[in-house]
């Protein structure tokens, strides 16, 4: 009564007389929300608001969780301030209950069962969450200045041990889903602010499945095209083995995550829409954790239309496109419904990507006159990712290929070319717009093998002691790493990836270009003429022969040894390797000459309800060849070139389709789970090359035109053997004679050679008089020997002049 009394003095005598002193008040001026003069007053605490409103907050018995920090708001939306909250649980008849949940009332912390109170000895309250055995449903509220929030179901259940995605429930009695779920129809009443309907049976569901959306139930069992929709649900369980329990009613709302989020978008409700080609893992987030609950596909290509635009409503396959000049293509991406796929990640892979880089716009532009073969790739993990145990499912952790596009870019260039010997300390550089040789380059270790990368900029050398890179645009020495000896089998066409064979440690090693290893496999082979590398032309695989071993890396599946024990098909040694255009796979060299698709056998398992993989990858083509020593494919994609020794020297030209037989339907995309990948092959040719008298072969080249290819080799003959493909059935063999220059020994044996980008010029180091010879190209296609040679005087230690057999060239535009 007092403090009223004193009230009344304050506000009638105290108020009136100060503002008769001052003449007018400086405060604020009392502002009502409805604008009259009583009400809720701006400023002043309204409304609070506790999250989540929708979804609640579920919690495994015995359990602590935490509320989120309530919102404080006036009548107008602003935020205000208080002076804290007061927590409190409340059952669902408003009566307040600490059994099933309890909540500390001035912090929102929660706990599934009740909290420690008054427990003396120095044990602070609520710190130990006592479990009550208790499952069910109460509502936590947040109170402050006569304010009370929102309530914010809380769900206490079992503890979970296992959530698994599949299709909604039908029979909420015997079989319960998350579509059952009383939490479910509360969450969507809430949403939509209408009643939530519900008959509770006995064991907590809805008496009847709960319309959650229009979208088609998704199972798992198959895959959704791009933008379609699907609803997902859950089987939550507690226990295990006889005591397992489906506690789906029980477990309050589940939300989902897709762990890699361009497949999939999944809203609150857990209507899945599909987005990119791939499939996922689906995590659920239930009871403050996350747990695997299944995954979700998305259809992935099965037909990738590549066409160079020529006009209105028309295309090519075979285009000549200048210089310099930004050519559009278009690729139709199609997957197993019709369905058109837009947005799609796809790379465009060149062949020749000195002149015709890769790309992953729809567009190409030639750098230099040449030829090469395009193709569109989905390749994962960029496109049609999947995780590993489900690689081959529905298609998905699979790469796609489109048809090949043949393009010309026509004119010449000039060429910087690379001279060097395994039995000389230097290097020496030519540029044929001068036609002079530069200085030598001194190696501090004699090279026992060289590449370029396809831009040109760095020569990348082995030797027996460590691996050496040379800058080629200022012939300066640049990078030595005594760590990593061996053998410079090739570089990736990104330029990012260095294959080094070291056959003292019996390793290989994938050596990024900055020098550091990324990842090294152990070598069965120490015979350096099994020892070959070659990569995809997008970088992915790099397959490395070696002997009784075949070595495949991936970028998205790491390495896979193959041999005759565990891989069926390799039955003989693997001295070389060739990637099929367009890179569904690769052709060894050997006794046999053989090939595998990039496609894996796949097996398909359900374990826990889920279907799962097991994948024999890169497995047997189907190829059973002649033999061959080197092999190398033509860019058209229409032949795998061999040589052979063995008798005697022998040229094979194998007819091939690499575009897969056992999909037929659909070339390009690998064939159902179950089934391998298979190439169609015909040896068209197979026959003694005149001549010559070989005891190696040292190298299979063809053009990048796909117009001639040469052999080089060790032994005697003086000739160079040239081979003219034919679209269909055996081509031309003829032979180059390497003209005796003057005031030099004859030319014994074309160890070494090199075409130049624009296809007009073949470059060719041969023993006997050590020379680099320049063979031209003729009208008709053939070459001949009629430029004078480059004598590079390379020198061993002993000053003796030695044969040139590691060369390199990048192209140069003509001055």
């Amino acid at each position: 009564m007092r403090r009223f009394v004193t009230f009344f003095f304050l506000v009638f005598l105290t108020i009136p007389f100060g503002v008769s002193l001052s003449g007018c008040s400086k405060g604020t001026a009392t502002v009502y929300c409805n604008g009259a003069d009583s009400g809720p007053i701006v400023g002043q605490l309204y409304n609070i608001t506790l999250q989540p409103q929708l979804y609640g907050i579920s919690l495994n018995q015995g359990e602590m969780g935490q509320v989120t920090s309530p919102t404080a708001k006036d009548c107008k939306g602003s935020s205000v301030s208080t002076s804290g909250f007061q927590y409190g649980v409340f059952l669902p008849s408003g009566q307040p209950d600490i059994t099933v949940a309890d909540v500390n009332p001035t912090t929102g912390h929660l706990c599934a069962g009740t909290w420690n109170r008054n427990s003396g000895a120095g044990i602070a309250d609520y710190t130990t969450c006592i479990p009550t055995g208790k499952s069910g449903t109460v509502y936590v509220t947040a109170s402050s200045g006569g304010v009370t929030s929102n309530s914010v179901p809380i769900y206490v259940h079992p503890v979970v041990t296992n959530v698994v995605l599949g299709a909604p429930s039908v029979d909420c009695l015997n079989d319960p889903a998350t579509n059952c779920s009383p939490a479910t129809a509360n969450s969507l009443a809430t949403a939509s602010g209408q009643q939530a309907s519900c008959t509770v049976l006995a064991n907590g569901c809805c008496a009847q499945p709960i319309a959650i959306s229009s979208a088609t139930p998704y199972s798992g069992n198959s895959c959704l095209s791009q933008n379609q929709t699907g609803q997902l649900a859950a089987r939550v369980y507690a226990g295990a083995g006889n005591t397992l329990q489906n506690i789906s009613c029980l477990a309050g709302h589940l939300s989902y995550t897709p762990q890699t989020a361009a497949i999939v978008n999944i809203d609150q409700n857990g209507v899945a829409t599909a987005a990119a080609p791939g499939s996922t893992l689906i995590v659920s987030n239930l009871s403050n954790a996350s747990s695997s609950a299944g995954f979700f596909s998305t259809c992935p290509p099965v037909n990738i239309a590549l066409t160079v635009p020529t006009g209105a409503n028309s295309s090519t396959t075979n285009a000549t496109v200048n210089q310099n000049f930004a050519q559009p293509i278009s690729a139709i991406v199609t997957d197993k419904n019709g369905t058109t796929l837009t947005g799609i990640n796809l790379q465009y892979v060149s062949t020749s990507q000195k002149t015709l880089p890769n790309t992953t716009t729809a567009t190409i532009t030639p750098t230099f006159p040449g030829a090469a073969s395009v193709t569109a790739m989905c390749v994962p993990s960029t496109c049609n990712p999947s995780p590993f145990n489900a690689i081959g499912l529905y298609g998905n952790g699979l790469q796609v290929a489109s048809n090949p596009v043949n393009i010309t870019t026509p004119g010449t260039n000039s060429t910087y070319l690379y001279i060097a010997s395994t039995q000389s300390f230097y290097i020496v550089p030519i540029d044929f717009t001068t036609g002079t040789l530069g200085s030598p380059v001194r190696l501090p270790y004699l090279p026992n093998s060289i590449a370029i990368s396809n831009d040109g900029a760095f020569l990348y050398l082995g030797s027996a002691t460590e691996f050496m890179e040379v800058n080629a645009a200022t012939n300066t020495l640049t990078h030595e790493d005594p760590t990593i000896p061996g053998y410079v089998l090739g570089v990736s066409p990104d330029g990012a990836t260095v294959v080094i064979a070291d056959t003292f440690h019996q390793l290989v090693y994938l050596v990024s270009t900055t020098g550091s290893v990324s990842t090294q496999y152990g070598l069965v082979s120490t015979n350096v003429a099994n020892l070959h590398a070659t990569f995809s032309p997008d970088s992915s695989t790099v397959y490395i022969t070696d002997g009784n071993q075949l070595l495949v890396h991936s970028s998205s599946t790491g390495w896979a040894s193959l041999t005759g024990a565990t891989n069926p098909g390799l039955t003989t040694p693997v001295t070389d390797a060739a990637v099929t255009v367009p890179s569904l796979g690769a052709f060894f060299a050997g006794a046999t000459t053989t090939a595998r698709g990039t496609c894996p056998i796949t097996t398909v398992t359900t374990v826990n309800g889920q279907p799962t993989t097991s994948n024999l990858f890169y497995p047997s083509a189907g190829v059973t060849g002649p033999t061959t020593d080197r092999i190398a494919a033509t860019n058209d994609g229409l032949h795998m070139l061999g040589a052979t020794v063995t008798p005697t020297a022998t040229l094979t030209d194998i007819a091939i389709n690499s575009l897969n037989t056992t999909n037929s339907a659909n070339p390009g995309q690998c064939p159902p789970a179950g089934t391998g990948l298979t190439f169609a092959t015909t040896p068209v040719l197979t026959t003694v090359i005149p001549g010559l008298t070989a005891t190696a072969i040292t190298g299979v080249i063809p053009a990048t035109d796909s117009s001639v290819a040469f052999v080089t080799y060790t032994g005697s003959g003086g000739v160079l053997p040239l081979y003219q493909p034919s679209a269909s059935g055996p081509g031309t063999l003829s032979s180059v004679t390497l003209a005796t220059a003057s005031g030099s020994p004859a030319p014994v044996a074309p160890v070494t050679g090199v075409f130049s980008s624009d296809n007009t010029t073949f470059y060719v180091g041969t023993s006997g008089d050590n020379l680099v010879h320049i063979l031209t190209r003729n009208t008709n296609g053939t070459f001949q020997d009629a430029t004078p040679p480059i004598a590079p005087k390379l020198t061993d230690a002993n000053g003796n002049v030695v044969v040139p057999n590691l060369l390199a060239q990048r192209p140069r535009k003509q001055s």
